[in-house]
């Protein structure tokens, strides 16, 4: 693939490069997926654009491609499946991604956790899941049963995209991440039946996001998430903007002011404290932050609209 025009469009710095047309970010991620473009032009792109940053062409280019690649998972009949996208993991407090998983799950709402991890100084959100009994699926198809027979299933990206896992890979080559890792977060294996649950860390992206997902169609959410994570920050909730068909609204209003500790939630717990933790919420011996609560119940919303 000859990637030099390309790379001259979008290689010129923050403020002379140009971005590209929805069907040329198409044509270059497609390739980026399949291996087709090269190690030296790759690493050229990646950084281009990390500089640069992605326009909404290129954002909805880079999907196009991810989706004629992807892997589709099949959705029981009922409410439309929350995806859950996991690639951070807790660093300072309680991951409660899978209390929302398990929350959702109870009430009938069909769960697809998807995710890669690879940070040494995280605890894996895999690790968690598997403590709590939520191994990942080898494939699409065991991940379509598991929904059906369970409402609750974990797969990593390598089993739906191995193309985006490659890319994902190369955050330890580079040292820094890359459009990968936003794309990683728009992931949809359950096109046509899916609730996304986008979720970012710099404020900057929350922007970038609602533009995305006005254009891109579908049923989603966009929030702020904690330490990475999809899950609303149970010491201080944030805005959640909800999408059906690229229309947005505000499903939970958020809370101004800081965020200070809450008693029950332990500062860097390990994976058996977060276990506890999760287990003791679902039990009813401690009680659910309200921003989860809050959380699920737009969620369930939107799986059932």
């Amino acid at each position: 693939m000859n990637c030099a025009p390309m790379i001259k469009e979008i290689g010129r710095g923050a403020k002379g490069a140009r971005s590209l047309e929805r069907d040329a970010a198409t044509a270059l991620f497609s390739g980026m997926l399949d291996g087709s473009v090269a190690d030296l032009e790759l690493g050229a792109i990646l950084i281009a654009l990390r500089i640069k940053s992605e326009s909404l062409d290129e954002l909805l280019g880079f999907k196009q491609a991810m989706d004629a690649q992807g892997a589709q998972i099949e959705v029981p009949p009922g409410p439309r499946c929350v995806v859950l996208p996991t690639y951070n993991g807790a660093r300072r407090q309680p991951n409660l991604m899978p209390l929302v998983a398990q929350l959702l799950a109870r009430a009938g709402v069909p769960v697809l956790i998807q995710g890669r991890h690879d940070f040494e100084t995280r605890v894996s959100p895999f690790e968690l899941l598997a403590a709590l009994g939520t191994v990942p699926a080898r494939d699409p198809a065991e991940a379509g049963a598991q929904l059906a027979t369970h409402r609750l299933s974990c797969i990593q990206v390598s089993a739906l995209l191995p193309g985006l896992d490659r890319l994902l890979a190369l955050r330890q080559r580079m040292g820094v991440r890359s459009s990968a890792h936003t794309m990683a977060k728009l992931l949809d294996p359950c096109r046509g039946r899916s609730v996304r649950v986008v979720a970012v860390t710099h404020p900057e992206y929350l922007e970038r996001m609602d533009e995305f997902l006005r254009a891109d169609g579908g049923h989603a959410m966009l929030l702020r998430g904690t330490e990475g994570e999809i899950y609303a920050n149970p010491r201080r909730c944030p805005e959640m903007k909800v999408y059906v068909d690229g229309v947005a609204r505000i499903g939970v209003a958020g809370e101004e002011g800081g965020a200070p500790p809450l008693s029950g939630l332990p500062d860097s717990p390990s994976i058996a404290d977060n276990v506890a933790v999760v287990q003791a919420m679902l039990a009813g011996r401690q009680p659910i932050p309200d921003p989860i609560l809050q959380q699920v119940r737009a969620l369930e919303a939107l799986a059932r609209a």
